[in-house]
C-alpha cells in the first residue's frame, strides 16, 4: 500500500559540507512527485535520503526527520536494510545483475527476503512483477536469458520489476529515462502513470517536459551560489509550478532563463 512521506527540517551533509539545507515537504500516496532544478542543487541527495542510501557515502550524515506513514526512518531501532525494502530505488543507468538471468534478476530480492520461498510461489511473483513493469509479454519465452542482454529500455523496466517484486510502499526514481531513447522513455512514463495507483513515486528529472507530463506535484530546488547548500524553493501542483509559480527563481528556471 502506498504511504505518505513527511520530511521535516532535513539537512544533508557530506563530511562537514552542508549539501542541502532545511527541506520540509510532504509526498502524498498514489501521486508522482518530480524534483527539478539545476545540477548540483541536491535533488538526488534528497532522493537518496528517503531510503537511507545517502548514508552509504563515507562521511555522509542526515539531520532532521523523514517519516513514512508516521515511522521515523532514522529512528535508533530502525534497520536501514528494512527501509530500503520499504522504499525501493530505480537508478539513472539500468543496472540489472549482469551474471543473472531475467528471472533471477527479479527473484533476487525475493530470495533474500524469504529463504524458504517455494518455486511455484516464486514463479508467480516473478511473472506478477514483470507484468507490473509491462515487460512480461516481451520476455516470457526467454526468462533464462541474461538480463544484461535486453535493450536499455527493457533493462530499465527489468530494474523496475526487481524493485516492485519485494512489495515496497514507495518507489524512488533517479533520472530513470536519461540514458534511454524517446520510445523507451515513453514506455517508462506510461508505466509510471500506471504504477502510481499502487505506490508513492518520487522522480528526479532534468527533463522539464517529462516532469510536466508524468508528475502531479513538482518541487523546485535551487542553489544560491557555488559552495552554498541546495534548498527547496517551492513545491506545488505541477500545473501551478509550470504556469504560475509563486517564486521568481522558479519562474526563471521553468521558462529557461537560467539553469
Amino acid at each position: 500500500m502506498a504511504q505518505r512521506i513527511d520530511v521535516s527540517d532535513l539537512d544533508l551533509y557530506y563530511g562537514s559540507f552542508l549539501a542541502v539545507q532545511g527541506v520540509t515537504m510532504t509526498l502524498e500516496p498514489n501521486r508522482v512527485t518530480s524534483l527539478i532544478g539545476s545540477s548540483g542543487c541536491g535533488k538526488s541527495t534528497v532522493l537518496r535520503s528517503l531510503n537511507r542510501m545517502h548514508e552509504l557515502v563515507p562521511g555522509a550524515r542526515v539531520e532532521g526527520k523523514v517519516t513514512v506513514n508516521g515511522q521515523d526512518l532514522y529512528g535508533p531501532d530502525v534497520d536501514p536494510v528494512g527501509v530500503r525494502r520499504q522504499v525501493g530505488m530505480v537508478f539513472q543507468k539500468p543496472n540489472p545483475f549482469p551474471t543473472m538471468s531475467i528471472y533471477e534478476n527479479v527473484a533476487a530480492g525475493l530470495r533474500l527476503n524469504n529463504k524458504r520461498i517455494k518455486r511455484a510461489e516464486l514463479d508467480d511473483l516473478v511473472e506478477q512483477s514483470l507484468r507490473g513493469a509491462n515487460l512480461w509479454t516481451e520476455v516470457a519465452d526467454r526468462l533464462d536469458k541474461p538480463g544484461a542482454g535486453l535493450s536499455g529500455g527493457q533493462q530499465q523496466r527489468l530494474c523496475i520489476a526487481r524493485a516492485i517484486a519485494v512489495a515496497p510502499e514507495v518507489l524512488l526514481m533517479d533520472e530513470p529515462c536519461s540514458a534511454l531513447d524517446p520510445i523507451s522513455t515513453l514506455a517508462i512514463e506510461d508505466l509510471i502513470a500506471e504504477l502510481k495507483r499502487h505506490y508513492t513515486i518520487v522522480i528526479v528529472t532534468h527533463n522539464m517536459q517529462q516532469a510536466a507530463r508524468v508528475s502531479d506535484v513538482t518541487g523546485f530546488f535551487n542553489i544560491a551560489d557555488v559552495g552554498q547548500p541546495g534548498r527547496l524553493v517551492e513545491m506545488d501542483r505541477t500545473e501551478a509550478i509550470f504556469s504560475a509559480p509563486s517564486q521568481q527563481a522558479t519562474e526563471d528556471y521553468v521558462s529557461g532563463r537560467f539553469g
